[in-house]
Order: C-alpha cells, then structure tokens, then sequence
C-alpha cells in the first residue's frame, strides 16, 4: 500500500449529500474478480450519458460535460471534497477502490458511512472528518478558484487550503501509523512472518499430527 505522509493536491468539489457506493461504483462493475480498472467507471453514471457496463472501452463513451471530474480545471485531481454521509449504502469494496485507482488519495467531508470509512484507511485513503462549516468554507474558496490545490499533512493532522485557512482534523493513532508506513493488513502480517514460522515449526516439533501430509 503507498505511503501516505503529505500530498499536495488538486481538489474537485463534490456537492452532493448522501452520496451511496451504487454511486461511486455502480453494481455492473461489480462482476470482476479483480482489483483493477474501476477508476474509469468512478461515479460513472453521472460522468457519461450512456450507461457502462464491464469491458466498454471509455473512451469509446460520451462524457457528461457537466459533471465535475470531467470539467477541465479538475483533471488529475487528487483530492474529493464531500457533503455529510458520504459513502453510505452497500457495504461494497470497490468504492475505495474506484476512487483510490481514479487517483483520489483523501477525502473531506463531514462524515462518512462506518464500513466505508474503515475501507478507505485498508486501502491507502485518508477520509478526513471537518466540522460541516469548517466544509463549507472550503466549498467557497473551491468555487472562487476552481482548480486550487490544498496541502494534506497527515503526519501533523492538518488541512491547509491557504496561508489563512489551516483546519486540524483527528485520526485514529494505529491508522495514522499504518498510513504513514503504507501497511495494509496483509503487510501488517508480513511483518510478523519470522515471529509466525517460528511458532508453526515449535508447534509441528510438539503436535506432528496436526501437520497435513498428501499420501
């Protein structure tokens, strides 16, 4: 999992309360067994005006011009801001995954669905929770300057949009270390591999009928 410390990045504005998972990864997109390619169908039913479906070729689509991420003053943008409940609805995995492989590495919002929220920090995003005025401040200085960047210290817990505008935002301790390192479950694991081998050895020296042999 990449590491995420400080970024730097520009911000698109999603003003839509009560955004669901069906949303940012409609259930079509679902049948793949793999862990890749949904960044181009992040929130795709209001990104084009035709409806996707697995093995569509985007570019071959008609983008909604009028949709945020694809206004040209938002193009790379890296990080979402969002109104209260984001991520709410089915419990799926995918949405983390659409918008961490769109390029999205934090999002803003006053407050998020539970199991979406603990997906994002198992897959490298920080969902950063402000107060909703604290959102709405930054909604205004996003509107007046399409396109500005914010600076993301997550090391300190701070949001910096401008040299007067510096919110402190609070996360969990052991997701803040796993962030800062990029271990995600399985790295965390790993990290213990002599510790595991060790204990498996002493338990077939001490218990050999429980170690499977193929006949």
């Amino acid at each position: 999992m990449q590491a995420f410390t400080q970024h730097n990045g520009r911000v698109v504005p999603l003003d839509r309360a009560n955004v669901d998972t069906d949303a940012i990864i409609p259930k079509q997109f679902l049948k793949s067994i793999h862990r890749t390619g949904f960044g181009p169908h992040l929130f795709d039913a209001w990104r084009y005006h035709d409806r996707g479906e697995p093995g569509i070729d985007p570019e071959s689509r008609t983008p909604n011009p009028d949709f945020v991420l694809n206004r040209p003053e938002y193009a790379g943008a890296s990080i979402l801001l969002a109104r209260e409940n984001f991520g709410c609805g089915s419990s799926r995995e995918h949405a983390p995954w659409a918008l961490a492989q769109y390029g999205i590495r934090a999002i803003i919002a006053p407050s998020y669905a539970d199991i979406f929220f603990n997906n994002c920090f198992k897959n490298g995003l920080l969902p950063i929770v402000l107060d909703a005025a604290q959102v709405d401040t930054l909604f205004e200085r996003v509107a007046a300057a399409p396109g500005m960047a914010f600076t993301i210290d997550l090391e300190n817990q701070s949001v910096i949009a401008s040299d007067d505008i510096r919110y402190p935002f609070s996360v969990d301790a052991f997701r803040k270390h796993c962030l800062l390192n990029g271990y995600d479950d399985i790295e965390l694991t790993l990290r213990h591999a002599d510790t595991i081998r060790a204990f498996e050895s002493a338990r077939t020296a001490r218990m050999p009928w429980l170690t499977y042999t193929q006949a």
